[in-house]
């Protein structure tokens, strides 16, 4: 009876997001590792749920972002409070070895 408690609980006001991050080619892959389980650590220290991490590899960008044509992509798929979104997002804009990022509300 406690364990359905606890489930509604932490499930209760969080809504599904996708996010899509451009990581720095430059980065070695040990350093892109540690970007990736940063935003992993940074969603679920702040009461969310990741469901899935997909690590779509080094692709072609359609324009030059910072002198860069390629990037490593990444999709999080994951659950957060509405409010620590925003943490999420001023956190992206500042981070240097994310060139781009998508954050988008998956609706019910």
């Amino acid at each position: 009876m406690v364990s359905e408690n606890v489930a509604t609980e932490t499930t209760n006001g969080l809504r599904e997001y996708e996010l899509v991050i451009i990581v720095s080619p430059q980065l070695s892959e040990e350093a892109f590792e540690g970007t990736v389980d940063k935003y992993n650590r940074f969603i679920t220290g702040k009461g969310g749920i990741v469901g899935d991490t997909q690590r779509w590899g080094k692709r072609k960008l359609a324009y030059p972002i910072k002198h860069f044509g390629e990037g490593n992509y990444v999709l999080f798929k994951f659950r957060m409070k509405p409010a620590a979104s925003r943490d999420l997002e001023s956190s992206l804009r500042i981070s240097e070895e994310i060139m781009r990022h998508l954050l988008v509300k998956i609706e019910d």
